[in-house]
């Protein structure tokens, strides 16, 4: 009888045990696991890292099967599918040289540093070489290498990019993979091979300086995406005409809202009237709603001396995005960059009682912070923004409760904007922090609990809290699905500390409060860009810098236009009038295309009658109404900040 051949035990992520063969892969275990598994894996995960299917696994390893249809899964296929992109420019522009390529968001990109510019014309080519090295089905291969070997490796093939990130890894050994003769540093997993790359799409061309440094080579980047069926690339690259659609650049624009002007500087947005408008319109519901929840209004200078910027720390570890100091009668001066240490001084101007607590105050303080142009966007990334700012001083007891009463006014403040659907994670302790463990912990609880109270789905995100502290973070999806960063929730107990704040307990002892720092809305230039793409400008009434405009037929409607007009302002309504010498239907065109939720028509008919003739900006015409109706029907709208028209309810 021939001798059994030898066999291990692995754990399953069901925490069960299977029994494999001495000599087994990752892969050998899926396929035990099941030929379905088996055909759907791109990788794995040995004693929780991830790892390609060829890893050996050994007695008593934790190992898990990742397939391509698993955001983990996804990320691996982008990432397998920018080596491949990679291979293809190598093959079509053989004097290439390689930067970076990592994924993103919702896929891939990689930098090149190359003899020609490329234009979007060029991607078809270098799609369909990517196509022909796919049909090759070419094994992903894994080699670890001493650091030297790694370098002279690159070196021989003319990789001065690669030489450089080798040389500055601390690291004895080094990972490299291959596939079809093409090697790249990387720490992997990959693809079993690359004919498991089924869908994707290159998407443009862009500038980017190697490392991010402007004093270094501008590289040339190819932005891509891959995902696991046709299908859903086909969904993705609709969402994402859709997305071109909605760009707030350019309804920012067309609606007359703001624009940024190179001679002011990038990333510095200049807000034209209607924007102002819409701003203050957002900015007064935001005061309102805070005054209301006990919270109370500070106000603080744009500028502050270097040495308190030194004592909150941030002259250390934030000086990167701050702006240089500017003297004034011989010391130096900061733009702000936060405001947490200014609304610290307010606290420290005179004692604090336990009975003072919690204190509560909020601002819209405009902070200024460098960023380099490349990564500029509109609204979404600027250079000056102002915060959504509030800071909360309390006792350890008032801590859970604090964190629900910012919860429910998210989950009140959101939804007025139109915005109902979210993602929440839970940010935990990262390898650097500061503070104790007992306060790591007591600050964690605190927003986990009052995430479970307030009945909220969230996703733990292991390692992502700020040095100081544990966080909340809530992005909010708008119309078409997009995750936008919103409301953040940070305890800090380092922030107290530095500054040396206290208050007088029960107790007559000094104690150290717990600060607790949150954005509902985050920026409001970010929240405005959001708005826009979210309703592609035609926002909900309550809104709408012009909510209506009065349209009069000929000129001898302009009188009873103008009344109109002056009952529906008396009624708080935002109302202009259209006396252009153009054609109605023009006026109407033009207005629908400036986003104006109604439009009333004004002509013999309707003088006589004392009414207007509704219409809505998605062109439904309501007709004939009576004026007392309108102004009726459109302040209720308005007082509820309804989300839909009056009269299409």
């Amino acid at each position: 009888m021939a001798d059994a051949k030898p066999t291990i035990k692995v754990k399953l992520p069901d925490d069960s045990l299977l029994e494999v063969g001495a000599a087994s892969t990752i892969g050998d275990v899926g396929a035990a696991i099941g030929s379905r598994l088996a055909a759907a894996a791109v990788a794995g995960k040995l004693n929780g890292r991830p790892a390609d299917l060829t890893a050996k696994v050994a007695d008593g390893d934790s190992v898990a099967v990742i397939t391509g249809n698993t955001p983990e899964g996804l990320d691996i296929l982008r990432h397998s599918a920018a080596h491949v992109m990679a291979q293809a420019v190598g093959e079509l522009y053989p004097r290439a040289r390689f930067g970076i390529g990592p994924t993103i968001e919702d896929g891939f990109y990689y930098d090149f540093d190359l003899p020609v510019t490329l234009k979007p014309d060029d991607l078809p080519a270098i799609e369909a070489k990517m196509t022909e090295i796919i049909a090759r089905a070419a094994a992903f291969e894994r080699l670890e290498l001493a650091r030297s070997e790694a370098s002279q490796l690159f070196k021989s093939v003319d990789q001065p990019y690669k030489v450089e990130l080798i040389e500055e890894l601390e690291e004895p050994f080094v990972s490299v993979y291959r596939q079809d003769g093409f090697a790249d540093l990387c720490r992997g997993p990959h693809l079993p091979n690359v004919g498991k790359i089924k869908a994707f799409k290159l998407l443009k061309v862009a500038g980017a300086y190697w490392r991010g440094d402007e004093t270094r080579p501008m590289l040339q980047r190819i932005y891509g995406t891959a995902f696991a069926a046709k299908a859903d690339l086909d969904a993705y690259l609709l969402r994402l005409e859709e997305a071109q659609r909605r760009d707030h650049r350019l309804i920012g624009r067309e609606l007359d809202l703001f624009h940024i002007d190179d001679s002011v500087g990038p990333g510095l947005p200049l807000w034209h009237p209607k924007g102002a408008l819409l701003r203050k319109i957002i900015e007064d519901y935001w005061r309102d709603e805070h005054l209301a929840n006990g919270y109370e209004l500070v106000l603080i200078p744009h500028i502050a001396r270097v040495d308190l910027w030194k004592t909150s720390g941030h002259w250390d570890n934030y000086r990167e995005n701050m702006y240089s100091p500017i003297e004034i009668e011989s010391q130096e001066y900061i733009v702000k960059p936060m405001n947490c240490p200014l609304h610290m001084q307010i606290y420290k101007s005179r004692p604090r009682s336990y009975r003072d607590l919690p204190i509560r105050w909020a601002e819209l303080g405009t902070v200024y912070r460098y960023e380099r142009s490349g990564v500029l966007h509109g609204l979404l990334r600027v250079r000056g923004f102002t915060q959504d700012d509030a800071h909360i001083f309390c006792a350890r007891e008032q801590l859970l409760d604090e964190i629900k009463g910012v919860i429910a006014m998210v989950l009140k403040m959101l939804p007025a904007f139109g915005f109902t659907e979210y993602d929440i994670y839970l940010s935990t302790r990262p390898e650097k922090f500061v503070g104790s463990l007992d306060h790591w912990e007591l600050a964690t609880n605190a927003l986990e609990d009052a995430l479970k109270a307030c009945g909220l789905e969230y996703r733990i995100d292991p390692g992502e809290g700020v040095f100081y502290g544990p966080k909340i973070d809530l992005k909010i999806k708008d119309a078409i699905g997009r995750a936008w960063q919103c409301t953040t929730i940070q305890v800090d107990f380092n922030l107290p500390e530095r500054f040396d704040v206290t208050y007088k307990g029960v107790d007559n002892l000094d104690h150290q409060p717990i600060m607790i720092h949150r954005a509902l809305l985050g920026s409001i230039e970010r929240f405005v860009g959001c708005l826009i793409e979210h309703y592609a400008g035609a926002f909900p009434l309550w809104l709408a810098p012009v909510q209506g405009v009065v349209i009069p037929i000929a000129d001898r409607h302009l009188d009873y236009a103008h009344a109109v007009r002056d009952k529906l302002k008396a009624a708080g309504l935002r109302v202009d009038i259209d006396d252009r010498t153009e054609t109605v239907n023009r006026k109407i065109r033009d207005n629908q295309m400036q986003k104006i939720p109604y439009m009333f028509v004004v002509g013999d008919r309707e003088v006589e009658s004392g009414t207007a003739a509704v219409r809505l900006r998605d062109g439904t015409d309501v007709g004939d109404t009576d004026l007392e109706e309108i102004a009726s029907r459109l302040s209720e709208e308005f007082d509820e900040r309804a989300l839909e028209s009056g009269f299409s309810r």
